[in-house]
């Protein structure tokens, strides 16, 4: 199977409460004309990128009760409680929780759904 920008990151699978962002390209001028290397940039406490894949969200017994059934059971099922992102969000992150991987040549960071402070969602997307 070829690789294509549509399947890259089908075999990518996100764990927990974590999101995987593509970092926005960030502007090379300051307001004021300066030109900012992107290590500059990079070091910025709050990031901005687009969700790219979504964990499952926080894991949940399936048996909120404490009966004498639930002891018994060698298996226990487990439920998620899904996270507010979504795929194709504008995600505004702090940068101090974020993990920085790369993948297929491109940059992208796994973020926990705590150091996400603001979702962009388009509706009609």
């Amino acid at each position: 199977m070829r690789i294509s920008e549509k399947n890259k990151l089908e075999k990518i699978i996100i764990v927990g409460d974590r999101v995987l962002i593509k970092p926005k390209s960030s502007k090379e001028q300051t307001k004021s004309g300066l030109y900012l290397p992107p290590g500059v940039q990079e070091k910025e406490k709050v990031q901005e990128g687009y969700i790219m894949k979504v964990g499952p969200g926080y894991p949940v017994s399936a048996d909120f009760g404490f009966d004498e059934e639930a002891f018994g059971q060698e298996e226990e099922e487990v439920r998620y409680i899904p996270l507010q992102a979504r795929e194709g969000d504008l995600a505004i992150y702090l940068q101090r929780d974020a993990i920085e991987i790369n993948y297929l040549s491109e940059k992208y960071f796994i973020v926990p759904q705590s150091a996400v402070l603001m979702l962009v969602r388009e509706e009609d997307l």
